[in-house]
């Protein structure tokens, strides 16, 4: 079993904008205002003070690198964090207000005390109580990535494991890294429960805590229990505004973590909020619509069943439909939602409904998570979340319809399962926790047809893969070496930036004039906006730089088209659609290569363990940048896109054609509505 972590998400209301965007008067793509906005311009002397003395903490830092010790690597990102979350607001204008460039100040003070702390063996603030900010190196694109920490003074490092609380902030437009930094040294936030660590997430600024920054939370908590000891079975989930809309899909994608989830306000799925919230008339595409179901957590609310769960909303807060919708949702799986309610409050906690909220999650902590249920349900649109407990999909029918699984321990050698939409799942209990007799075969149940599994081992796990054979199940585990969609390589193209990735230019030039124009300008957009709403610097590469180790490690993210990228040119015999001089060729249907690009997301022919990714960056748009709840995908596995409308906040161009592979990676007749 992979190993948990106590953990409370909670929001930090000092950061909690009066709402998620401002309103109906932004639903202008046309003019769209800049996200974050331009900041102030710095007084000379003040720039020349704070460059000297980034230049002298960069010294700092070279030096402590050059030990190549454990320890100095192990801790140099809480120094780099305070040299980085200035180099940043210095380069790209983000001192927002005077007390920014003050904050500033600050920061480098203290990266400089650590530092020179460390260069003479030391590091106070890895064992101090109180409040903490730490950093780690993300995976994704290897920027150091902040989080603070409230360290309670009962903490003891040979004491007992601590109940670990991650406090999600708000959505702040303003939130740099200079100001998160700032506020996680002076405010500890509202809820401290007695002997509890809390943990505060950066999340990438300012985007409900999806995508990198779903990564940002999961990277952030492997961080905190690599340096502290964290009680593995009292892990929750909270959050308000913003950060309620974080809890629910936290809680619903990840709900054998928690011991609890107490979402407030925020958002739960697309459409509705945005029709009520930001009077949005929506038109989607038939693919955004399926697309949606990644984060509505409203289509795969059932996963509660696995998570205790406490709503809070103010009585008059128009977030408050959040939490009606979940419990709408719920209804319909047969659960009703405890939801308390704040009377006669807007958007904010009311004292009494705090206390209440808090008076339930601590009887749910000293009750713990429960491990290993004897019955767990998995409801899923996407591989992406294919876990949940003893239960695991390893292949759907189809991606983005409703795949469920019910999986229960029925006896002491028994067990029943129904699948709907499964084309192969995984039983197991890890050593210690399989509740059946050692001796005796394990029967399985599945859809009818009953099939007998393997004994417990002598360490008392257990493991019994099915795959379905037509209309009926049979004993094993799907291939392993097939082409097909999977865990973490099952698209759409946002997928690619969930992990390690790196940006690859055309040293050639492009066949056409028009396609090359539109791939610098749309590469060099992609890098920005990465910095701007994802908060680090992607790692770029020329084609003729890629080496093995990058093949290896990362998924590789192509501009240009065959003529001008030689890996392009290379992996394109292997890719399902067909692209050269004079056309794109998607099956019997041809787009015209002088005036069209081709986007898409596939396993790497030189690595199919990671993606290819040709010509895109996040899907998602300056427009969206405006509301957290249209912050997902808009684009499938695969797009064309006409050259003959110019990109704009919402879309890359004219997008004359677009689908996802079907689970085999392969190339799917059109729908009529996507002709």
């Amino acid at each position: 079993m992979r190993s948990r972590l106590a953990v409370i998400l909670i929001l930090t209301l000092s950061s909690i904008a009066p709402a998620l965007a401002d309103g109906p008067q932004d639903n202008v793509p046309g003019a769209v205002r800049r996200i974050p906005k331009e900041g102030i311009e710095v007084d000379a002397a003040d720039r020349e003070r704070l460059e000297s003395q980034l230049a002298g903490l960069d010294e700092a830092i070279d030096k402590l690198a050059a030990k190549h010790d454990a320890r100095v690597d192990d801790l140099l990102p809480d120094v780099r964090v305070f040299a980085e979350a200035v180099r940043v607001a210095l380069k790209y204008r983000e001192f927002f207000a005077a007390a920014d460039v003050r904050r500033g100040f600050d920061l480098l003070a203290e990266g400089r005390r650590r530092a020179d702390q460390l260069l003479d063996g030391k590091a106070p603030w890895a064992e101090q109580t109180g409040l903490v900010v730490r950093g780690y190196v993300s995976k994704i694109d290897g920027s150091v990535q902040p989080y603070g920490l409230v360290v309670p003074e009962t903490y003891a490092r040979t004491g007992p494991p601590a109940r670990l609380d991650v406090w999600f902030h708000g959505r702040g437009e303003a939130l740099s890294e200079v100001n998160f930094l700032a506020e996680r040294l002076r405010q500890p936030g509202q809820f401290r429960p007695a002997g509890t660590i809390v943990l505060h997430p950066y999340g990438r600024y300012c985007n409900a805590f999806k995508f990198a920054g779903e990564v940002d939370v999961l990277e952030a908590i492997e961080s905190v229990r690599k340096h502290y000891r964290i009680d593995d079975d009292r892990v929750s989930v909270r959050g308000f505004s913003m950060g309620g809309a974080a809890c629910w899909q936290f809680a619903v994608h990840y709900a054998d973590h928690w011991f609890a989830a107490n979402p407030g306000a925020g958002f739960a799925e697309t459409r509705r909020f945005l029709e009520k919230f930001q009077r949005e008339t929506l038109d989607p595409t038939w693919y955004e619509r399926k697309l949606w179901h990644l984060y509505d957590c409203t289509d795969v609310a059932a996963n509660l069943l696995q998570c205790p769960t406490v709503a809070y909303s103010g009585e008059i807060d128009a977030q408050k439909q959040a939490a009606d919708v979940m419990a709408e949702a719920l209804k319909g799986e047969g659960i009703e939602l405890t939801h308390i309610i704040g009377p006669k409050t807007p958007h904010r906690y009311h004292p009494d409904a705090a206390r209440e909220v808090e008076r339930r999650l601590d009887s749910l902590a000293a009750r713990g998570r429960d491990r290993l249920p004897r019955e767990v349900r998995l409801v899923t649109y996407t591989l992406k979340y294919n876990r949940m407990s003893w239960v695991t999909i390893d292949a759907l029918g189809e991606h983005w319809d409703r795949a469920e699984v019910r999986a229960r321990v029925a006896g002491a050698s028994n067990v029943e399962v129904t699948a709907g939409n499964v084309a192969a799942l995984t039983l197991e209990f890890p050593a210690g926790w399989a509740p059946f007799e050692p001796t005796k075969a394990v029967s399985v149940a599945i859809d009818g047809r009953t099939i007998e599994g393997p004994k417990p081992g002598s360490d008392r796990s257990w493991r019994f893969s099915l795959t379905r054979d037509g209309s009926s199940w049979k004993a094993g585990m799907i291939s392993g070496d097939a082409l097909r969609k999977r865990h973490d390589l099952q698209g759409p193209i946002d997928d690619a930036f969930m992990d390690s990735f790196l940006f690859v230019l055309p040293t050639g030039k492009g066949s056409r004039a028009e396609v090359q124009a539109w791939v610098e300008a749309e590469s060099a957009r992609a890098v920005e906006h990465w910095r701007r709403q994802f908060r680090g610097t992607p790692r770029v590469k020329k084609d003729t730089e890629v080496n093995d180790e990058d093949i290896a490690t990362s998924n590789l993210v192509l501009w240009g088209d065959p003529g001008g990228n030689a890996l392009v040119r290379r992996v394109a015999p292997e890719l399902p659609i067909a692209w050269d001089a004079d056309s794109i060729r998607v099956g019997d249907r041809h787009f015209d290569a002088r005036k069209h690009v081709l986007l898409m997301i596939y396993p790497n022919p030189l690595n199919p363990r990671r993606y290819v990714v040709l010509n895109s960056g996040f899907t998602y748009r300056d427009y969206d940048y405006l509301n957290n709840a249209s912050q997902v995908p808009k684009l499938p596995d695969w797009a064309v896109v006409g050259l003959d409308a110019a990109p704009d906040a919402r879309r890359p161009g004219r997008v004359v054609a677009a689908d996802f592979f079907g689970e085999s990676w392969e190339l799917r007749p059109p729908r009529e509505d996507s002709k």
